[in-house]
């Protein structure tokens, strides 16, 4: 059977089962450029770690002081419009997966690289990170969700700012924006990282997937509607173990021990 995780183009996968954890790590050069093939490998390796019963939370970060200046831009004119028609579809892979997935951004996030980080749960920011679409200087749009994941974030007036005008968001304006989920001093990226994976593992994987699905697929529904499905994802999980285990541990004043069923 071939290893999912081997004979990857830019970057590297890293396992570690004691933390239930799962890294992504972008790895090529200086500005992280993101090749073609690499698009289609993450979607298929987002896809490996979310069957991976080792890991419970997967991390998309970078070697380097860059997370990545975008993609290969001469792969857009060398590839098939059938292929390009599938970028968005991979880079949403994040989204997709069920468990949390966090962005460590530091440097320059620009491109499929911000694109990437807009389809994962959590983004994590520095001093140093700057976020742009810049396509609009190739006389393109976003083509990966940006713009779409964007406005749904911040409101079409400072998507129109950030993709009309291939404005720079440095990572003090994105947390102030809601765009990212924390700030941190450049050096302690990795601790707040850490910090964040050991309590996602805390809680009830069951929980977590349910959680997260529910947002997602209610985000463009009416209040009625996620009202609605709020409900019925609740019922379900009053009848989980991992409910029973929670209410249990709460009455025993212990750490609860969830199994994800």
């Amino acid at each position: 059977m071939t290893d999912p995780y081997s004979n990857l183009d830019g970057f590297t996968v890293k396992i570690d089962a004691e933390q239930k954890r799962g890294d992504i790590i972008l790895d090529r050069g200086e500005y992280n450029t993101i090749s073609m093939a690499q698009r289609d490998q993450l979607k298929a390796v987002f896809e490996a770690l979310d069957a991976d019963d080792r890991v419970r939370v997967i991390v998309v970060r970078a070697v380097g002081k860059h997370f990545s200046s975008g993609g290969y831009i001469m792969g857009f004119l060398e590839a098939s419009p059938e292929h390009v028609s599938k970028l968005a579809w991979n880079i949403a892979a994040p989204a997709r997966c069920s468990k949390p997935v966090i962005a460590a951004n530091r440097g320059y996030c620009f491109g499929v690289g911000f694109e990437l980080s807009l389809a994962c749960d959590f983004r994590l920011v520095t001093e140093t990170t700057q976020y742009a679409l810049p396509e609009q200087k190739l006389g393109q749009i976003p083509g990966s969700g940006g713009s779409a994941r964007l406005q749904k974030i911040v409101g079409i007036t400072r998507t129109k700012d950030i993709v009309m005008r291939s404005r720079r968001i440095k990572g003090q304006q994105a947390y102030d924006w809601g765009i990212a989920t924390e700030i941190v001093a450049d050096g302690e990226l990795e601790a707040a990282t850490d910090a964040l994976v050991k309590e996602l593992v805390t809680f009830s994987p069951l929980a977590q997937r349910t959680a997260k699905k529910l947002l997602n697929d209610t985000e463009d529904s009416t209040l009625a509607i996620a009202i609605e499905l709020e409900g019925h994802c609740y019922s379900r999980l009053r009848s989980s173990e991992d409910f029973a285990e929670g209410v249990k541990a709460f009455h025993e004043k212990r750490e609860p021990d969830f199994k994800g069923r």
